[in-house]
């Protein structure tokens, strides 16, 4: 490269442009995640750390802006998920985060990350207050308000069921959120209550007699109960036990292989919306199903696949930014339009929310198949 006879103040703008560029590809930019791997919801926080690594491992294999993956368990508690998102804005100085699946504990940690303007993407908390944290705070799922409305949807359209029952989990988010959306739109349908009292369970409950004899005495035709699979397992089973044949109808909540285990037989026959069927016969779900089974040797979840999307969802804003800026990386990844994910092609509104389609999995003996898609 020649730059004699160059003017002076080029020559200097020049080695300041090429010194900052080796900066730049010198600089190890960092992308923090939080997750319950072990806990109360370790299921979850396990299947969504796996598809964030193969994600991670296809990402290396691919070239481009090279980052570091920090993964933290947050044991499924708030207070364990607030330490860990300062710890890794404050220690680790992270310029990106992949946040807390569930929605009580992603709305611990995000207003952290948002007063930090951090970027930060949940793969699976669906609680509509969740975005409504700040600029900084997006997800790669849909809300709890759409799964509500297509689950009430399914039960008087498809089930033909027009007295049903809700059970919330008192203390959580997401199911007093998702308990809503369906209760409100069941209702603009033409459903009845079939009691008006509100019935309720504690997180961490294992005797649900009482509940389930009230339950009875209501003789629903179907019972939602948006709440997380190991208390619906034992709700489920001790309701069958009691004689209570009606349907129970979920939401992504019960996506674990441990509703099987604890509720046995007794789940067959219930319906779930969720965001992802492995049994999906889209070719991009049977190729992300294909490599996932290869590394774990199981099918996927719908958490897998959404920590899988979440991470590519966030690998293609800091490709895009060339920046390990979180503000550049933020303003890219607001700004997502059709990323090919395998819970379906992802553009996000004006309130960093996707627009796409959710699935209605049926239960069988050993787990869940594709029933159905319900676009939005």
């Amino acid at each position: 490269m020649k730059l004699k006879g160059l003017p002076h103040k080029f020559l200097a703008c020049l080695m300041t442009l090429i010194i900052s560029n080796s900066l730049y590809s010198a600089e190890t930019l960092k992308v923090g995640v939080v997750s319950p791997i072990t806990g109360a919801t370790a299921t979850f926080g396990q299947e969504n750390v796996n598809g964030i690594k193969l994600a991670y491992e296809k990402i290396k294999k691919a070239g481009g802006k090279k980052f570091d993956l920090i993964i933290e368990d947050d044991k499924s508690d708030a207070i364990e998920s607030t330490t860990a998102t300062r710890k890794l804005i404050n220690i680790d100085k992270i310029s990106a985060m992949i946040g807390e699946p569930t929605s009580s504990l992603a709305l611990a940690s995000a207003p952290i990350v948002q007063e930090a303007k951090i970027p930060f993407i949940t793969p699976t908390a669906t609680n509509a207050k969740v975005t409504q944290v700040g600029d900084y705070i997006s997800r790669a799922c849909f809300t709890d308000d759409f799964q509500g409305v297509v689950m009430a949807k399914f039960a008087v359209n498809t089930l033909k069921k027009k007295k049903g029952l809700v059970l919330i989990e008192n203390t959580s988010d997401y199911s007093k959120g998702l308990a809503k959306s369906f209760t409100d739109e069941f209702l603009k349908m033409g459903g009845k209550m079939a009691s008006t009292e509100e019935l309720t369970y504690a997180a961490k409950d294992t005797d649900f007699q009482s509940l389930m004899r009230k339950v009875k005495r209501a003789n629903p035709d179907f019972i939602f109960v948006p709440g997380y699979y190991v208390e619906v397992g034992l709700i489920i089973k001790q309701a069958r036990a009691l004689g209570i044949n009606v349907p129970f109808l979920g939401g992504d909540g019960w996506d674990s292989p441990k509703l099987f285990e604890i509720a046995g037989p007794a789940v067959k026959g219930s319906y779930i919306s969720n965001h992802f069927a492995p049994d999906d016969k889209d070719p991009v779900v049977q190729n992300f199903v294909k490599d996932y089974k290869k590394v774990y040797g199981v099918n996927p979840g719908g958490f897998a696949a959404l920590g899988y999307d979440a991470l590519g969802i966030m690998n293609a804003a800091i490709q895009k930014a060339k920046s390990t800026k979180p503000a550049d990386i933020n303003a890219v990844l607001v700004a997502t339009k059709d990323y090919p994910g395998v819970t379906g092609k992802i553009t996000f509104d004006a309130n960093r929310n996707p627009k796409k389609a959710a699935v209605v999995l049926e239960a069988k003996e050993n787990g869940f198949v594709f029933h159905s898609k319900v676009n939005p």
